[in-house]
Parts: structure tokens; sequence; C-alpha cells
């Protein structure tokens, strides 16, 4: 059950449009398809692969700075449920809505010791119960 790749990272904004505009223009990256969240924000691309998430908050929350989270692809659901049971890490898990783009997917967020918030995405055809 080793990390399979990074995935992305998530910035916090108070203006969507600025922040997309200026990705785009310094680095090239182009907005595109999002999942239907609650929230205003944007994906951007680069080679196919939405690798930066703009999320817009009415206020950037003070000490966590504009870094939302570090994302990673794995597989096994299940398995890092148990590790992080094991260690006693709380965990928020959830899936992405079963419409739209990369429906169904798994995200599993916990906060390393330093506070850092980390998300790793699994595939929709995961089970997230236990195996045997």
């Amino acid at each position: 059950m080793p990390i399979d790749r990074m995935d992305h990272f998530t910035i916090l904004t108070t203006n969507t449009e600025e922040t997309v505009a200026f990705y785009y223009d310094v680095l090239g990256l182009t907005p595109g398809p999002r999942p239907d969240f609650s929230f205003p924000g944007a994906w951007l691309y680069n080679g196919g692969k939405a690798i930066l998430h703009v999320v817009e908050k009415a206020v950037i929350p003070e000490g966590g700075g504009v870094l939302d989270h570090i994302a990673f692809w794995g597989t096994d659901v299940p398995a890092y449920l148990a590790k992080l049971k094991a260690r006693g890490v709380k965990y928020n898990l959830r899936r992405l809505p079963q419409s739209g783009h990369a429906a169904g997917v798994w995200q599993l967020f916990f906060f390393d010791p330093s506070g850092a918030r980390v998300e790793i995405d699994f595939a929709a055809t995961e089970s997230a119960e236990p195996q045997g």
C-alpha cells in the first residue's frame, strides 16, 4: 500500500478569478473540470492533470497560511484506515459527489505532527470496508 504518486496541492484565496489568472499567466496552468463542490474555487491543469486546486474563502484563516493541504494518490483504503487508527491519528474519510468529474473518489484527510493537512485519494471503485 505505498503511495503511488503526488496528486495535487490546494491553496486558499479570497479571489478565485485573480488567482486563476495569475497561475495561467505565470505558469500556463489552465482551468478545467472540477467536482460540484458546495464552495467556490477552481482546478488548474497541466498536461491534462489537475495539479493545483484553488478554494475560495471569505477570509484566509490565521496560522495556517494559504497552503490548505498536500494530496497523494494511494491504494487500499482499509489498510490506511487501520494504520491511522493504530497510531491514534484522527482522520476524516469522505467521497466526492457521485456525479461529475472524479465521481465517487475517496478522500482521506488527516494532520501530520506539525499540523500540515494531508490528503490521500483513492479510486471510486475501492471499498472502505475492511477485507477479510
